[in-house]
């Protein structure tokens, strides 16, 4: 039998993108608006340029927002609503980082509201929106990092590094400029500028990137794989897994598998026992969801993995990251929110239902 991997929805991946792409054009935004505010110009950049382009960029970091929110609700896969995009902290769905987001998204929206409507509200209610518009960056960067799937990744660290040194150069060059402004006001906001972005990455640092942060910041257990918490009718140790190896460690695996019949929707369901070094270094258990395919293969649609000791076998769960032919990738956790990866090599024998390969634990 072969194995075949589905990837993520198209929405995952257009929710991911457009939350980056957003939260660049926002940078560029505040940066231009900071610029703006100083009545900067060029030969090649007039100010009517700059003013223009800040304000292009706000609505273009808006419409991807938009977008963003769409597909995040549409995808499905977490439990977010339209309404826990504008309404803060009242998601289910890592409440206080996913709120943070909202209140990024109302601060925009209230922008180009009281800009469209600057004439009838008037030049100095107009100006104090705008300025509190400026808090979305620092809340959309947290948003980020607190709930971004990309919060751990190299690239997006550069990323927020970038983006924090291009808001500080802008906001230093502001207080530098306001030669006429009163002293404490610019001191001020020179320290805020270099302690607001330090501050984001001392706690970035001890929450997002940290072990254990989905847990923590309010994932629901169903979406962590993790097993509920003790009840009267089950003791608080069973709870508790046994010790494992200390990882990174591997070991033979052997086991069995089977594959169900295609149900009402097409799917078949296939289900893998396996014990890894004679159950000395855990148990395995996997089942996915998929689409048959011609070759006798499965197109993976959903899963779900479990492991442990022989005397705790499903103290971490949680579900398939990556199949690609024989080698399979899952990501697991316990109760405590501490993760490990799985990585199988598997080679499965049709005729006697039976499967064998290694598997390493990290």
């Amino acid at each position: 039998m072969i194995l075949a991997a589905a990837g993520p929805s198209a929405y995952w991946y257009l929710t991911r993108g457009t939350g980056v792409v957003a939260l660049l054009l926002l940078t560029g935004g505040v940066f231009l608006g900071v610029l703006t505010s100083t009545r900067w110009g060029a030969p090649r950049w007039p100010r009517f340029v700059v003013s223009g382009l800040h304000r292009n960029l706000t609505l273009l970091a808006l419409a991807f927002v938009a977008v963003h929110v769409l597909t995040t609700v549409l995808d499905g896969y977490t439990p977010i609503g339209l309404r826990d995009a504008v309404v803060p902290f009242a998601s289910s769905y890592r409440p206080v980082w996913l709120g943070l987001g909202a209140v990024a998204f109302d601060l925009l929206l209230a922008l180009i509201v009281t800009s469209l409507l600057r004439a009838r509200i008037g030049l100095r209610a107009w100006k104090l929106v705008h300025w509190l518009a400026y808090a979305s960056w620092p809340v959309a960067l947290m948003h980020a990092f607190g709930t971004g799937s990309d919060a751990k990744a190299g690239w997006f660290g550069l990323l927020a590094l970038g983006s924090a040194a291009a808001v500080v150069l802008a906001v230093l060059w502001r207080v530098v400029e306001a030669r006429e402004g009163p002293g404490a006001v610019r001191l001020a906001g020179g320290v805020a500028a270099l302690a607001l972005p330090a501050a984001i990455a001392v706690w970035a640092a001890g929450g997002p990137l940290a072990s254990g942060w989905a847990r923590r910041a309010g994932t629901p257990a169903r979406l962590l794989g993790v097993p509920a918490a003790p009840t009267a009718a089950t003791p608080a140790a069973a709870a508790v897994p046994a010790s494992l190896p200390t990882t990174p460690f591997q070991a033979p695996v052997q086991g069995t598998f089977s594959t169900s019949a295609p149900g009402a929707d097409g799917l078949v369901t296939v289900g893998m026992s396996a014990t890894a070094a004679g159950g000395a270094k855990g148990l395995l258990h996997v089942v996915l969801r998929g689409v048959p395919l011609e070759n006798g293969g499965v197109q993976m649609t959903g899963s779900r993995v479990s492991f442990g000791p022989r005397q705790a076998p499903r103290a971490y769960s949680g579900q398939i990251v990556s199949l690609e032919g024989p080698r399979l990738v899952a990501s697991v956790q316990d109760s405590r929110g501490d993760a490990l990866d799985l990585t199988l090599l598997l080679r499965l024998d049709s005729s006697s239902q039976t499967l064998s390969g290694s598997l390493r634990v990290a």
